[in-house]
């Protein structure tokens, strides 16, 4: 059994269950929030080694906290990086189920 590094469980935040992340996991394709500075090799890394799977490729998309009005009081969300793994063939996660 192979060790786990800490650290790969602060490179990835949570999985993103949207209708968007739903029909991309048809495509072998799997939604994660990650750190802002995660990098894609820290991403790939941390993805194989808590799943165990093969990451074909890693694409990122940085979004910018947006300002809200909330009850008369404005507000800035925060920022937020996602991440799109693309398995290999025969690969899956299930991310309903949790690390």
């Amino acid at each position: 059994m192979t060790t786990t590094d800490p650290r790969h469980y602060d490179v990835i935040i949570a999985p993103i269950i949207t209708e968007k992340a739903t029909n991309a996991s048809e495509h072998n394709k799997v939604m994660f929030k990650v750190a802002l500075t995660a990098t894609k090799p820290q991403i790939k890394e941390a993805v194989e080694k808590l799943f165990d799977v093969k990451v074909k490729s890693v694409n990122t998309m940085r979004r910018q906290g947006k300002w809200k009005i909330f009850k008369g009081r404005r507000g800035q969300q925060s920022d937020t990086k996602r991440a799109i793994v693309t398995l290999e063939e025969g690969q899956s996660i299930d991310v309903t189920t949790g690390l």
